[in-house]
């Protein structure tokens, strides 16, 4: 099913790779000798940017685009499917013909709250991030696990950060690895055809449109949480209606994989076990319009950011 990990050879000068080398042993001792205090996280984060630093520049290759998505008009409490219309009779609006008999009205479709989840085990889904950086790659692998393309082992984590030099591209992330394009054709390498990365005004119209995607597909959909740094992967919402009939319809919370728990976070706080229900305030907290420090990205900026399923996808027999 997949490669094996292709290292990327180093473009930079030799002194430079053994200062970078020198200043993550001394931080790696420092990090790790005051590891009770969670500090020893530091270590892979350094490490992680001398590895980048090694593999050279980022590529700048083409990348699947961000998709702006417009919510939909939110004044109306009817529903968004077209009128029933009864069989063989004409769409168009009529006065009955002298002596006949006035067909019936459509029955109007309830309003009725929604739970929706598509998995039923999260622990048997779930996938812990080995590193401290590799967030999306779990992603990735709970993703395809949920869609039996894939399993929750370590190895296959560290087999999709191996080949993240495969798909990453400097429109996607500045800083190289990943970025929600890259997390896009890595599922479709595996097999999980159809995630486009998609942005969104307002929160509420990403995660109706997010619902609407898991109701159509079956599939998870990965939020750009922690205003882009952090993945989650949302298996289901709770709503006030269906979102697929109701273009109005009030997202009161999602069902989250966090790949980050169980570990805390010093800026976001503790990581909630798999499957948590995140309610409003919660997603109102951590589910931020993207805003990264390394610089400027025309099409997120400002926007909440999603990897959406838009096609069922079958596993292989």
């Amino acid at each position: 099913m997949t490669s094996a990990p292709r290292r990327r050879r180093s473009r930079r000068p030799l002194g430079a790779l053994v200062a970078l080398a020198l200043v993550a042993c001394v931080v790696g001792v420092a990090a790790i000798s005051a590891d009770a205090l969670g500090t020893g996280r530091l270590f892979d984060r350094v490490v992680a940017r001398v590895d980048r630093f090694m593999a050279g520049p980022v590529p700048e290759r083409p990348a699947p685009v961000t998709v702006l998505v417009s919510d939909p008009p939110e004044e109306t409490d009817a529903p968004e499917a077209s009128p029933t219309v009864t069989a063989g009779a004409s769409s168009t609006l009529a006065s009955p013909a002298p002596g006949a008999t006035a067909l019936p009205s459509a029955t109007p479709i309830p309003r009725r709250p929604v739970n929706v989840d598509i998995v039923n085990d999260h622990a048997a889904v779930f996938a812990h991030e080995l590193k401290v950086t590799w967030c999306a790659s779990a992603g990735v692998q709970m993703t395809l696990a949920i869609l039996r393309l894939g399993d929750t082992s370590n190895a296959f984590q560290r087999t999709i950060q191996g080949r993240v030099g495969e798909w990453e591209s400097a429109a996607d992330s500045h800083n190289g690895d990943w970025g929600p394009s890259a997390m896009a054709l890595a599922l479709d390498a595996y097999g999980a055809k159809g995630y486009q990365v998609r942005a969104y005004r307002s929160r509420q119209g990403a995660l109706r449109d997010a619902a609407r995607a898991i109701e159509k597909t079956h599939s998870p959909v990965l939020l750009l949480a922690w205003r882009g740094a952090h993945t989650w992967l949302m298996t289901g919402f709770r709503a006030d209606a269906d979102p697929a009939l109701f273009s109005n319809a009030k997202i009161s919370g999602t069902y989250i994989l966090d790949p980050w728990y169980p570990d805390v976070s010093s800026i976001w706080g503790p990581s909630d076990p798999p499957g948590t229900f995140q309610d409003n305030a919660e997603m109102i907290r951590n589910y931020l319009p993207w805003k990264r420090p390394e610089g400027h990205y025309a099409e997120r900026d400002g926007l909440f950011i999603a990897v959406v399923p838009t096609i069922v996808v079958t596993p292989a027999q």
